[in-house]
């Protein structure tokens, strides 16, 4: 299991991009048995609004752009789940990440 800090957050639905606003949030990508899955935890989002509109939306798929703490930059497709009461989600991921080797 690897781990990386994000600094930047930034998701597409319906062609509208959102950068995400957030104290913390890290990629975690798991090996096992030869297949990759990822994750994103995010922590402290303000955007309070925009959780409850995933909270309430039977779509939550979204394309998302990411970069590292440490510069690297990413993409790939997922699915954002909300925790509106402590101001989290996490995006569930799907496929590969490209740009992330």
């Amino acid at each position: 299991m690897d781990t990386y800090m994000l600094a930047e957050l930034t998701i597409r639905q319906f062609d509208e991009s959102t950068k995400l606003i957030f104290s913390g949030a890290q990629l975690v990508i798991v090996t096992d048995t030869g297949s990759r899955l990822w994750y994103i935890d995010i922590d402290g989002m303000t955007q309070t609004s925009l959780l409850r509109s995933f909270n309430e939306s039977e779509n939550i798929r979204v394309e998302l752009t990411a970069v590292t703490a440490g510069g690297r930059a990413f993409e790939g497709t997922g699915y954002l789940h909300p925790n509106v009461q402590h101001h989290a989600a996490a995006i569930r991921g799907e496929g590969e990440l490209a740009g992330f080797k």
